[in-house]
């Protein structure tokens, strides 16, 4: 497998349409606008994780679906194995800059687990920076699971529901992903983190 970006946004249109499902009724679903669907679809913007989860819950299948290359409709079979092992030059990239309007929506990740079979948990490396004026202000994300993030580099702003705290290279946090929540830079300086994501199925 090569490195690059993952075309999330062509396997959400494709399950979608697949299911017989608009943009409006996938909208609705995980409370989002067909708008910010649409330019998912499109690559104008890459999903943050917390959409992405809603998302792989509103069509069905399983996070994983969305960064694994060998799979069915449903994200199942497929020549994967019990065992994975990515080299630094294999990661899958899913940026979330939205190039064609120059726009930073505050950080980019690459998918550390695919390739790996039935898997519950999906680790992700992920390059915090500042977002531009015109991304505007990032919401909480809330749903079902849990998250462990490990600050490899940098400084990470973590906000649990009221609770907000500033975490440091070799700190970490682990919480119920129910607890509304969002985690970014700290102090407009980049930052890169390793976060594991578990969602039931």
């Amino acid at each position: 497998m090569s490195n690059g970006e993952m075309r999330v946004g062509e396997k959400i249109k494709r399950l979608r349409e697949d299911e017989g499902i608009s943009l409006e009724d996938l909208g609705k679903r995980i409370g989002f606008s067909p708008s910010v669907i649409s330019q998912i679809e499109n690559h104008l913007v890459s999903p943050p994780l917390g959409i992405l989860i809603k998302i792989s819950r509103a069509l069905k299948v399983k996070l994983g679906y969305f960064f694994s290359e060998f799979q069915d409709e449903k994200g199942e079979a497929g020549p994967e194995e019990p065992f994975t092992i990515v080299r630094k030059d294999e990661r899958k990239k899913i940026s979330r800059v939205a190039s064609k309007e120059g726009v930073n929506y505050g950080y980019s990740y690459e998918s550390l687990g695919f390739g790996k079979k039935d898997r519950q948990m999906e680790p992700f490396l992920v390059s915090l920076e500042p977002r531009s004026a015109a991304a505007g202000e990032e919401g909480l994300s809330a749903h079902e699971g849990e998250e462990f993030v490990f600050v490899l580099e940098g400084e990470m702003e973590v906000q649990l529901g009221n609770h907000t705290d500033v975490l440091s290279g070799g700190d970490s946090i682990y919480y119920d992903s129910t607890i509304p929540h969002r985690v970014r830079c700290a102090g407009g300086k980049p930052a890169k983190i390793l976060a594991v994501i578990y969602t039931p199925q």
